[in-house]
């Protein structure tokens, strides 16, 4: 079992496939929650935004989207849960990609209502993007490295008009660079940001960046439960990952589990168009 350089174990291989059985059969073995966890602090958010904006449908940017999950859970009202069963039942494994492509764009005709919004995915795997793209979980999509490269002319057209960028846990893998990159490409209104980042990676420096934009950053209080570790190997990788970084993990990762901390940044002057407590 291979580890990345913070640790914990490699699950690269999941997001390449050309559709996401995979991703949710191995994920479902680690309880992997956060998309679940993340969608009620997101849909009050878009809540929030309409009503501050007097806006009907936002256009959000999902970085790090894999095959959609956030689109899927927040445009079609599904659970984590549901998705786990969709595809990991034994009718689905013999299905071709195209058989289960067409499975899923009934779903998205059957429970995409009229008050969806408009998902656009950013993601390093092209394959995901391909299929969430092709199956209409997202709208539109951008393959790219935004780390290493600002976003060409055509990408910069397909962020402008953002109203909401969220992650739920690639922020750490990707800095404020990509965050910087998106946020300017989307138009000369700022767009709002929730960001659920696991405890090992630092935010202040994104939150440094933020406010050099013009942004104030919200820590909402608690943590989120990401997934379970692989195994004992991986967590005492982890513990050491934190004790590293000065985070104390007693009571949260030493039970078992990898955590997350939600951040969400708001337009200065803006702070009072949301109370996150009611989140």
């Amino acid at each position: 079992m291979g580890f990345d350089a913070t640790g914990k174990v490699s699950l690269d291989h999941i997001y390449s496939q050309p559709d996401p059985r995979a991703y949710f059969r191995e994920l479902r073995e680690l309880d992997y929650r956060i998309p679940q966890l993340a969608k009620p602090y997101f849909a009050k958010l878009v809540d929030d935004y309409r009503q501050a904006r007097q806006v009907t449908t936002c256009q959000i940017v999902d970085i790090g989207c894999s095959y959609g999950i956030n689109a899927a859970l927040l445009n079609c009202d599904l659970t984590m849960d549901e998705l786990y069963d969709r595809y990991r039942d034994n009718a689905v494994t013999p299905l071709s990609r195209a058989e289960l492509l067409r499975q899923d764009r009934e779903l998205v005709r059957a429970r995409g209502g009229l008050d969806r919004h408009r998902f656009i995915g950013l993601d390093a795997s092209r394959p995901a993007l391909a299929y969430a793209r092709e199956a209409g979980f997202l709208d539109a999509d951008v393959h790219a490295d935004l780390e290493s490269h600002p976003p060409t002319e055509r990408q910069r057209t397909v962020f402008d008009g953002t109203d909401l960028v969220i992650s739920t846990g690639c922020l750490g893998y990707v800095t404020g660079t990509t965050l910087e990159r998106v946020i300017t490409a989307s138009g000369e209104r700022l767009p709002w940001l929730a960001h659920f980042v696991l405890r090992m990676f630092p935010f202040d420096p994104v939150a440094d960046m933020l406010m050099r934009l013009g942004y104030d950053t919200i820590p909402v209080d608690g943590v989120f439960k990401q997934r379970r570790f692989a195994d004992e190997q991986e967590q005492a990788r982890m513990l050491n990952t934190l004790a590293a970084r000065g985070v104390d993990p007693d009571g949260l990762e030493t039970d078992g589990w990898l955590y997350a901390q939600l951040y969400i940044s708001l337009p200065r002057g803006e702070r009072s168009t949301i109370d996150v407590a009611e989140q």
